[in-house]
């Protein structure tokens, strides 16, 4: 396994008066009312999500998780915002995650 792939691509970007984070590797989705809470919750979210396809009761079915992208226009998004990032320092933000492993 590569170090590429134990890194979780994620987004999160501020809507009216809450933030949505969204990772693409697993097309996940945490929304609240900061950056800190939305991001801590979509932490969590791949934790779970992890642990259920490796070791929990959906491992029969890990390959078909561990490779569930999130749409085109997500990932479309996350290079907007990167763009908006560096072009316009907005609010909205872009962050890896490292992939949770556990132990065999």
């Amino acid at each position: 396994m590569s170090p590429e792939q134990l890194i979780v691509k994620c987004y999160a970007e501020q809507e009216q008066d809450y933030w949505v984070a969204v990772c693409l590797d697993f097309n996940l989705a945490s929304q609240g009312d900061s950056f800190e809470e939305v991001k801590a919750k979509l932490e969590s979210m791949i934790t779970d999500y992890v642990y259920a396809a490796l070791a929990g009761e959906d491992k029969p079915y890990a390959a078909q998780l561990l490779s569930r992208r999130a749409p085109l226009s997500s990932w479309l998004k996350y290079h907007l915002i990167k763009l908006k990032i560096i072009l316009l320092h907005s609010a909205g933000r872009v962050f890896n995650e490292t992939m949770p492993l556990i132990p065999a």
